[in-house]
C-alpha cells in the first residue's frame, strides 16, 4: 500500500511545497468601520469568508481610539505589509485617523471593542460575523 508524501517529506527530497498565491488587493472591496465617541458604525459587521477585503477604520473623533477584535484578527490571514499595524488583536486609530488593514477574514463569530477606558462600558462594542 501505497502512502502519501507529506510536505516534510517534499523538503527531505529536495522539493519545494507550492507557494499560496496572494489575494488580487486591488480587487478587494472596501470595507468602513466609523469609530466614535463610544460607538462603532456599523456594529455589526458581515463579512465573506476566505474573500479578501481592505478593513478601513475611520476615527472620526478627536480622541484616540481602537479597533480590538483579537479572535478576529489571529483567524483572519493579514497581508504582511499590515500585521505590524495589528498588536495583540487590536489597531489604533489616532483622532481623526484612519488606519487600513487587508486581509482575508475566517468564518467564525468575534467580539469587537475599543478597550481604552470605559469606552466599551459606554457601548462602543460590537460583532463581527463571518460566514
Amino acid at each position: 500500500m501505497k502512502r502519501p508524501l507529506l510536505l516534510g517529506g517534499l523538503a527531505a527530497l529536495g522539493l519545494a511545497a507550492p507557494a499560496q498565491a496572494q489575494p488580487d488587493w486591488s480587487r478587494a472591496p472596501r470595507v468602513t468601520v466609523s469609530l466614535s465617541s463610544f460607538k462603532f458604525a456599523p456594529a455589526a459587521l458581515r463579512l465573506r469568508a476566505g474573500q479578501p477585503i481592505i478593513l478601513h477604520l475611520e476615527n472620526t473623533g478627536s480622541g484616540g481610539h481602537d479597533f480590538s477584535a483579537p479572535g478576529f484578527f489571529h483567524a483572519a490571514a493579514v497581508r504582511p505589509a499590515d500585521a505590524g499595524k495589528v498588536g495583540g488583536g487590536s489597531v489604533d486609530v489616532d483622532g481623526h485617523g484612519s488606519v487600513d488593514i487587508a486581509l482575508v477574514p475566517a468564518a467564525g463569530t468575534y467580539a469587537l471593542r475599543c478597550t481604552h477606558a470605559f469606552h466599551s462600558m459606554f457601548g462602543m462594542k460590537g460583532s463581527i460575523v463571518v460566514q
